[in-house]
């Protein structure tokens, strides 16, 4: 990862809502969950090798030649994620279903 700052911003915030979470439900499992589940969210949005995947759905299959590995160069940060549909519709199902359990076991 060449800009580390989402990552370091991901984490600040990550901490943070680990604080609310054991000052307002002064348990430590609950915490450990957030933080489990925080850095999987985290690692699922900033790790992958976007270059790979911001290509055509049906070159998914193939390794990422250096043509295409200069031709998608973009700098990093969140400027580089591009729009798909597909993306879109998966981490929105996977999120918000990790987000729903995460919030039923918190509230409880």
């Amino acid at each position: 990862m060449a800009n580390d700052g989402p990552l370091k911003t991901s984490l600040l915030f990550l901490a943070t809502l680990m604080l609310i979470v054991a000052l307002s439900t002064h348990s430590f499992n609950k915490m450990l969950v957030t933080y489990v589940v925080g850095i999987l969210g985290i690692a699922g949005l900033l790790l992958p090798d976007w270059d790979y995947f911001n290509r055509d759905f049906s070159r998914w299959p193939y390794p990422v030649t250096s043509e295409e590995r200069t031709s998608l160069a973009q700098p990093s940060g969140f400027q580089r994620f591009a729009y798909s549909p597909m993306r879109v519709i998966a981490y929105s199902l996977v999120y918000g279903y990790a987000m729903y359990k995460w919030w039923e076991y918190i509230s409880n």
